[in-house]
Protein backbone atom coordinates (compact mmCIF):
# COMPACT_ATOMS: atom_id res chain seq x y z
CA UNK A 1 0.00 0.00 0.00
CA UNK A 2 1.58 3.49 -0.76
CA UNK A 3 1.37 6.41 1.55
CA UNK A 4 -1.06 8.04 -0.24
CA UNK A 5 -3.46 5.36 0.17
CA UNK A 6 -2.59 5.14 3.97
CA UNK A 7 -3.78 8.67 4.15
CA UNK A 8 -6.55 8.24 2.52
CA UNK A 9 -7.45 4.72 4.29
CA UNK A 10 -6.64 6.85 7.66
CA UNK A 11 -9.51 9.49 6.75
CA UNK A 12 -11.82 6.99 5.75
CA UNK A 13 -11.30 5.08 9.12
CA UNK A 14 -12.70 8.54 11.11
CA UNK A 15 -15.67 8.83 9.21
CA UNK A 16 -16.56 4.97 9.65
CA UNK A 17 -16.29 5.00 13.79
CA UNK A 18 -17.86 7.49 13.58
CA UNK A 19 -20.99 5.80 11.30
CA UNK A 20 -20.64 2.97 13.52
CA UNK A 21 -20.39 4.71 16.54
CA UNK A 22 -17.63 2.37 17.53
CA UNK A 23 -15.17 5.01 18.66
CA UNK A 24 -14.94 4.47 22.36
CA UNK A 25 -13.50 0.96 21.80
CA UNK A 26 -9.89 2.19 20.79
CA UNK A 27 -9.12 3.14 23.94
CA UNK A 28 -9.71 -0.30 25.55
CA UNK A 29 -6.81 -1.72 26.86
CA UNK A 30 -5.08 -4.80 25.50
CA UNK A 31 -5.25 -8.28 26.21
CA UNK A 32 -2.45 -10.99 25.81
CA UNK A 33 -3.62 -12.93 22.68
CA UNK A 34 -2.99 -16.74 23.34
CA UNK A 35 0.07 -18.60 21.66
CA UNK A 36 -1.31 -20.22 18.83
CA UNK A 37 -5.31 -20.31 17.59
CA UNK A 38 -6.95 -23.65 18.49
CA UNK A 39 -9.82 -25.59 18.01
CA UNK A 40 -11.60 -23.89 20.91
CA UNK A 41 -10.58 -20.52 19.87
CA UNK A 42 -11.76 -20.90 16.28
CA UNK A 43 -15.25 -21.77 17.50
CA UNK A 44 -15.47 -18.93 19.62
CA UNK A 45 -14.03 -16.68 17.41
CA UNK A 46 -17.23 -17.63 15.22
CA UNK A 47 -19.78 -16.90 17.54
CA UNK A 48 -18.45 -13.85 17.92
CA UNK A 49 -18.61 -13.34 13.85
CA UNK A 50 -21.85 -14.77 13.43
CA UNK A 51 -23.52 -13.08 16.63
CA UNK A 52 -26.61 -10.88 15.49
CA UNK A 53 -24.80 -7.98 16.36
CA UNK A 54 -22.58 -8.38 14.49
CA UNK A 55 -24.33 -9.18 11.34
CA UNK A 56 -26.46 -5.73 12.26
CA UNK A 57 -23.07 -4.22 12.42
CA UNK A 58 -22.05 -5.32 8.98
CA UNK A 59 -25.27 -4.83 7.20
CA UNK A 60 -24.24 -1.14 8.11
CA UNK A 61 -20.81 -1.42 7.24
CA UNK A 62 -21.30 -3.01 3.82
CA UNK A 63 -23.85 0.16 3.06
CA UNK A 64 -21.66 2.96 4.02
CA UNK A 65 -20.96 4.30 0.40
CA UNK A 66 -24.57 3.53 -1.35
CA UNK A 67 -23.11 0.40 -3.04
CA UNK A 68 -26.08 -1.79 -1.62
CA UNK A 69 -28.60 -1.00 0.73
CA UNK A 70 -28.77 -1.92 4.76
CA UNK A 71 -31.56 -3.87 4.36
CA UNK A 72 -30.07 -6.00 1.46
CA UNK A 73 -26.38 -6.30 2.40
CA UNK A 74 -27.45 -9.76 4.10
CA UNK A 75 -23.85 -10.10 5.18
CA UNK A 76 -22.66 -14.05 5.60
CA UNK A 77 -19.38 -15.52 7.00
CA UNK A 78 -17.55 -17.63 4.68
CA UNK A 79 -15.40 -20.42 5.92
CA UNK A 80 -13.46 -20.60 9.37
CA UNK A 81 -11.54 -18.05 11.12
CA UNK A 82 -7.88 -18.12 10.22
CA UNK A 83 -4.79 -17.01 12.49
CA UNK A 84 -3.40 -13.44 11.76
CA UNK A 85 0.63 -13.20 12.88
CA UNK A 86 2.36 -9.86 13.06
CA UNK A 87 6.46 -9.82 13.24
CA UNK A 88 6.86 -10.31 17.39
CA UNK A 89 8.47 -7.81 19.38
CA UNK A 90 10.99 -10.44 21.26
CA UNK A 91 12.06 -11.26 17.97
CA UNK A 92 12.95 -7.74 17.45
CA UNK A 93 14.23 -7.33 20.69
CA UNK A 94 16.24 -10.51 19.92
CA UNK A 95 15.08 -13.11 23.18
CA UNK A 96 16.25 -16.47 22.44
CA UNK A 97 14.01 -18.93 21.14
CA UNK A 98 11.68 -16.16 19.82
CA UNK A 99 9.86 -16.83 16.97
CA UNK A 100 9.34 -14.04 13.96
CA UNK A 101 5.96 -14.07 14.20
CA UNK A 102 3.24 -14.22 16.96
CA UNK A 103 -0.66 -14.86 16.77
CA UNK A 104 -2.46 -11.17 16.81
CA UNK A 105 -6.29 -12.02 16.07
CA UNK A 106 -8.40 -14.19 13.93
CA UNK A 107 -10.37 -13.22 10.69
CA UNK A 108 -13.24 -14.24 9.52
CA UNK A 109 -14.19 -13.45 6.07
CA UNK A 110 -17.38 -11.53 5.34
CA UNK A 111 -19.56 -11.24 2.41
CA UNK A 112 -22.56 -9.57 0.91
CA UNK A 113 -25.09 -9.84 -1.52
CA UNK A 114 -23.41 -7.51 -3.91
CA UNK A 115 -20.27 -9.11 -3.20
CA UNK A 116 -18.36 -6.76 -1.01
CA UNK A 117 -15.72 -8.51 0.85
CA UNK A 118 -14.11 -7.59 4.76
CA UNK A 119 -12.43 -9.07 7.37
CA UNK A 120 -13.74 -9.21 10.85
CA UNK A 121 -10.74 -9.20 13.71
CA UNK A 122 -11.72 -10.97 16.33
CA UNK A 123 -9.55 -11.28 19.86
CA UNK A 124 -9.78 -12.38 23.35
CA UNK A 125 -11.04 -9.19 25.20
CA UNK A 126 -11.33 -8.96 29.19
CA UNK A 127 -14.97 -9.78 27.83
CA UNK A 128 -14.14 -13.03 25.96
CA UNK A 129 -13.44 -13.48 22.58
CA UNK A 130 -15.38 -10.13 19.79
CA UNK A 131 -14.67 -8.80 17.30
CA UNK A 132 -12.76 -5.62 17.11
CA UNK A 133 -12.14 -4.64 13.96
CA UNK A 134 -13.75 -4.61 10.70
CA UNK A 135 -11.36 -4.19 7.29
CA UNK A 136 -12.42 -4.05 3.79
CA UNK A 137 -10.87 -6.72 1.45
CA UNK A 138 -9.66 -9.70 2.01
CA UNK A 139 -5.55 -9.41 2.96
CA UNK A 140 -5.78 -11.64 5.47
CA UNK A 141 -6.92 -14.72 3.68
CA UNK A 142 -4.98 -13.66 -0.17
CA UNK A 143 -1.98 -13.34 1.83
CA UNK A 144 -2.71 -16.80 3.90
CA UNK A 145 -3.41 -18.81 0.15
CA UNK A 146 -0.20 -17.24 -1.48
CA UNK A 147 1.69 -17.84 1.73
CA UNK A 148 0.81 -21.38 1.96
CA UNK A 149 1.41 -21.68 -1.58
CA UNK A 150 5.03 -20.63 -1.80
CA UNK A 151 6.34 -21.83 1.37
CA UNK A 152 4.01 -24.92 2.05
CA UNK A 153 3.87 -24.87 6.40
CA UNK A 154 5.51 -21.50 6.86
CA UNK A 155 3.92 -18.85 8.81
CA UNK A 156 2.40 -15.90 7.20
CA UNK A 157 2.81 -12.63 9.14
CA UNK A 158 2.30 -8.63 8.53
CA UNK A 159 5.06 -6.28 9.82
CA UNK A 160 2.29 -3.58 10.19
CA UNK A 161 5.00 -0.84 10.72
CA UNK A 162 5.19 -0.84 6.40
CA UNK A 163 2.59 -2.89 5.49
CA UNK A 164 4.16 -5.55 4.56
CA UNK A 165 3.71 -9.52 4.29
CA UNK A 166 5.63 -12.52 4.64
CA UNK A 167 5.89 -15.77 4.74
CA UNK A 168 8.88 -17.51 7.09
CA UNK A 169 10.07 -21.16 6.80
CA UNK A 170 13.11 -22.80 8.62
CA UNK A 171 15.60 -20.00 7.73
CA UNK A 172 14.19 -18.29 5.06
CA UNK A 173 11.66 -15.01 5.26
CA UNK A 174 9.89 -14.61 1.84
CA UNK A 175 7.83 -11.37 0.36
CA UNK A 176 4.62 -11.80 -0.59
CA UNK A 177 3.63 -8.34 -1.31
CA UNK A 178 5.17 -5.27 -3.02
CA UNK A 179 5.96 -3.45 0.74
CA UNK A 180 7.58 -7.19 1.26
CA UNK A 181 10.23 -6.91 -1.86
CA UNK A 182 11.30 -3.30 -1.24
CA UNK A 183 12.34 -4.39 2.26
CA UNK A 184 13.82 -7.76 1.77
CA UNK A 185 13.79 -8.33 -1.90
CA UNK A 186 12.32 -10.41 -4.31
CA UNK A 187 14.35 -13.45 -3.30
CA UNK A 188 13.38 -12.75 0.39
CA UNK A 189 16.35 -13.05 2.95
CA UNK A 190 17.81 -15.55 5.63
CA UNK A 191 16.17 -14.89 9.49
CA UNK A 192 19.12 -13.66 10.48
CA UNK A 193 19.14 -10.86 8.28
CA UNK A 194 15.66 -10.13 8.28
CA UNK A 195 16.36 -10.13 12.63
CA UNK A 196 18.98 -7.82 12.03
CA UNK A 197 16.95 -5.59 9.42
CA UNK A 198 13.95 -4.84 11.77
CA UNK A 199 16.50 -5.09 14.99
CA UNK A 200 18.29 -1.84 13.32
CA UNK A 201 14.79 -0.37 12.31
CA UNK A 202 12.69 -1.32 15.50
CA UNK A 203 14.61 -2.31 18.44
CA UNK A 204 15.19 0.99 19.98
CA UNK A 205 11.59 1.56 20.10
CA UNK A 206 9.76 -0.97 22.21
CA UNK A 207 8.22 -0.82 25.13
CA UNK A 208 9.96 0.57 27.68
CA UNK A 209 12.33 2.67 25.50
CA UNK A 210 12.90 6.28 25.75
CA UNK A 211 11.15 6.53 22.16
CA UNK A 212 7.92 4.67 23.15
CA UNK A 213 7.42 6.51 26.64
CA UNK A 214 7.78 9.98 24.78
CA UNK A 215 4.56 8.56 22.59
CA UNK A 216 6.45 9.16 19.26
CA UNK A 217 5.21 6.87 16.38
CA UNK A 218 8.28 3.94 15.47
CA UNK A 219 8.82 2.31 11.92
CA UNK A 220 6.83 4.48 10.45
CA UNK A 221 9.76 6.03 7.85
CA UNK A 222 7.29 7.69 5.29
CA UNK A 223 6.54 10.85 7.55
CA UNK A 224 8.44 13.31 6.49
CA UNK A 225 6.22 12.76 2.72
CA UNK A 226 2.78 13.13 4.54
CA UNK A 227 0.15 13.60 1.53
CA UNK A 228 -2.70 15.31 2.38
CA UNK A 229 -6.03 13.66 2.01
CA UNK A 230 -8.87 15.15 0.27
CA UNK A 231 -10.26 17.52 3.01
CA UNK A 232 -6.98 18.67 3.28
CA UNK A 233 -6.00 16.89 6.52
CA UNK A 234 -2.95 15.36 7.11
CA UNK A 235 -4.29 11.68 8.20
CA UNK A 236 -0.95 9.84 9.31
CA UNK A 237 0.02 12.68 11.42
CA UNK A 238 -3.19 12.92 13.08
CA UNK A 239 -2.73 8.60 14.35
CA UNK A 240 1.01 8.63 14.18
CA UNK A 241 1.09 9.26 17.89
CA UNK A 242 -0.86 6.43 18.65
CA UNK A 243 0.94 3.89 16.51
CA UNK A 244 4.10 2.55 15.74
CA UNK A 245 6.44 1.56 18.31
CA UNK A 246 2.99 0.60 20.06
CA UNK A 247 2.28 -2.06 17.11
CA UNK A 248 5.59 -3.85 18.76
CA UNK A 249 4.19 -3.21 22.15
CA UNK A 250 1.21 -5.78 22.59
CA UNK A 251 -1.54 -3.00 21.62
CA UNK A 252 -1.57 -4.34 17.74
CA UNK A 253 -4.84 -5.39 17.26
CA UNK A 254 -6.20 -1.59 17.69
CA UNK A 255 -3.50 -0.18 16.31
CA UNK A 256 -2.87 -1.98 13.30
CA UNK A 257 -5.95 -0.92 11.80
CA UNK A 258 -4.19 2.72 11.46
CA UNK A 259 -2.23 1.61 8.82
CA UNK A 260 -4.59 -0.10 6.22
CA UNK A 261 -8.24 0.21 5.26
CA UNK A 262 -9.99 -0.83 7.94
CA UNK A 263 -13.02 0.47 10.79
CA UNK A 264 -13.83 0.09 14.29
CA UNK A 265 -16.43 -2.85 14.99
CA UNK A 266 -18.16 -3.33 18.56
Amino acid sequence: MTLRARATATAAVLAATALLGLGPQASAAPVPQPAAATAEHKAAAARAATAPDTLATLSRFFAREGKVSQAAAQPRIEGEAIPVNHLSPDFVAGKAGASVARLEFLASKAVSSDGQQAALWTARTEAGWQVVNIATGDDEFRYARLGAAKLPGGTVFREPQIDAWYVAGGERVLPLDEDAVRAVGSGGTTLAGYRSRVTAAYGDKLPGSVYAEQGMAGGFTEASAEPSTEDGGSAVTALAGSAGALALGGAGVLVALRRRRAFGAA
